[in-house]
Formats: C-alpha cells, structure tokens, sequence
C-alpha cells in the first residue's frame, strides 16, 4: 500500500547553513491537491520579540538535461 501524501509536506533543517547567509534555514517538499511544491523556512524574530517561521512556496526546480548524445 503506497502512502497518499496529498495536502502533506515536510521540512528538513539545514544544518550546514553558515551564519549571516540568505539561504533557508529549512527546506522540504509540499503537496497541494496532487502537486508538489518546494518549501523554504527562515527562522526570524518580530520586532516585539517573538520568534516565527517565515515561509516560502515556490515551484519546484527543473532539473537541466542535456541535448547531447
């Protein structure tokens, strides 16, 4: 039995991640209605204090294929 993972995603740390860079602090994979999507997390800190998640859905990336025989 395969496991449906419709409307489900996950999200990996980046535990290699060097100190002051853009990148995302987490990154993983989300599913909405039978697509899949590329999901990015900040860790970020609000004005008042309180610390969140920033996220970001975008389409996934397409793998290069050379032409080249």
């Amino acid at each position: 039995m395969q496991y449906d993972n419709t409307n489900k995603g996950v999200l990996f740390r980046d535990a290699e991640k060097a100190e002051g860079t853009k990148k995302p602090d987490y990154t993983g994979k989300l599913n909405v209605n039978g697509k899949d999507y590329r999901l990015a997390g900040w860790l970020k800190e609000s004005k008042t204090g309180t610390k969140f998640l920033s996220l970001s859905l975008s389409e996934p990336k397409v793998k290069e294929t050379s032409d080249e025989l």
